[in-house]
This record gives structure tokens, sequence and C-alpha cells, in this order.
């Protein structure tokens, strides 16, 4: 087979061909982690970065299109996996800062009993919400999958990910009123530091 042709590989691919994946990997790995390097500058971020796009093409090889360029689709993943780790890193970054400073008030204006009281509350509020939304809005606070990652498990719209997340929150809002701030961030705190 001729891995060398853009459409023989792609098609190879789909149908589970492992030479055309060692093939795949043999070809793009150095430049594609030279690439992801310029953008993280840390070769071991920049080598994971690489695996999750080629473990990520494997799993979905099935929806390729033999008629886009695999070169290009494959540093464009290398791309959008950064900037997803990047969004991660940063967002995560906030979330701490802000946990400290809610944590702090919550030692200061609230007993264990409170606080363990309000946890429940939460947690009871959370197996209350429909089940579509239940499943989607615990793996994202409890699991931590991001949305597309949601998205593509549950095989569903983004958009139907965002509202259902929504959704919840306002029925836990609703429930627990001006205390669901802190709440929030004391029950999914090993998701944030993980």
């Amino acid at each position: 087979m001729n891995f060398k042709d853009n459409a023989s590989l792609i098609l190879s691919l789909k149908e589970g061909n492992r030479k055309a994946f060692s093939y795949l990997i043999d070809t793009f790995h150095h430049d594609l982690c030279v690439y992801a390097n310029s953008l993280i500058n840390n070769n071991i971020q920049a080598e994971d970065v690489v695996q999750n796009v080629f473990i990520r093409l494997w799993e979905k090889r099935n929806n390729l299109n033999e008629h886009f360029s695999l070169k290009s689709f494959l540093y464009k993943s290398v791309y959008n996996e950064f900037i997803d780790q990047y969004r991660k890193t940063q967002s995560v970054l906030r979330i701490e800062k802000i946990y400290i400073e809610y944590i702090n008030t919550i030692v200061d204006h609230n007993s264990k009993e409170d606080t363990d009281k309000l946890i429940s509350l939460v947690k009871d509020t959370i197996q209350q919400l429909p089940p579509k939304c239940k499943q989607i809005f615990e793996l994202s606070k409890t699991e931590g999958l991001s949305n597309i990652e949601i998205s593509e498990f549950l095989n569903i719209n983004i958009k139907t990910v965002e509202a259902q997340i929504t959704k919840g929150y306002k029925t836990i809002r609703a429930s627990l009123k001006e205390k669901i701030n802190s709440i929030l961030f004391l029950l999914f705190k090993t998701q944030i530091f993980n």
C-alpha cells in the first residue's frame, strides 16, 4: 500500500490499518513535536500534546475525510490541543485564587456543621436534576470534562451541553440562594486541584 498518497493513507487509517498509523507517526511525530514545543516551550508537554493528537486521531479515524490534507489536519490539531491545555491551565490558576478567597470567607463565617449541611444540600439538589442535565453537570463539575469532551462523549451538540450546565446552575442557585458560590468551590475543590 502506498501510504505517501494522502487519500490512500486516510483510507488505510479508516480501515484500522496499524501499519498506516505507524507510518503516520514515523512521518509526522518529530516535526509535530518541534511545532508543539515552539508553542509551549516545554519538550515534555509538547510530547504529551502530540501524543494526545495521535491518540484522538486513531480513536476518531472513521470521521476522517479523504479530501482533507492529513498534514494540515495534524498541525491544526496540535494547535487546538495546545489552546485547550492553555485555557485549562489559565482557568485553574484563576479558580485557585478565587477558591482560596472563598475558603477564607467560609472559615470566618460558617461553622463546620453549617458548611456540611450546605454541601449536603448541593449534592441533594444535583441528584434531583433531570437525568440528562444531571449527567452533563456531573461530567463537567465532578469529572472535570470540558464542554467539548462532554459533547464528543455523549455525541450531542456543544450548545446542548452548555444549556444543560446553565440549567443545573440555575436550579442549584434557586435552591441555595446567596451561599451557592462558596459551596460550589468547596464541593468541587478536588477537581480544581487535581
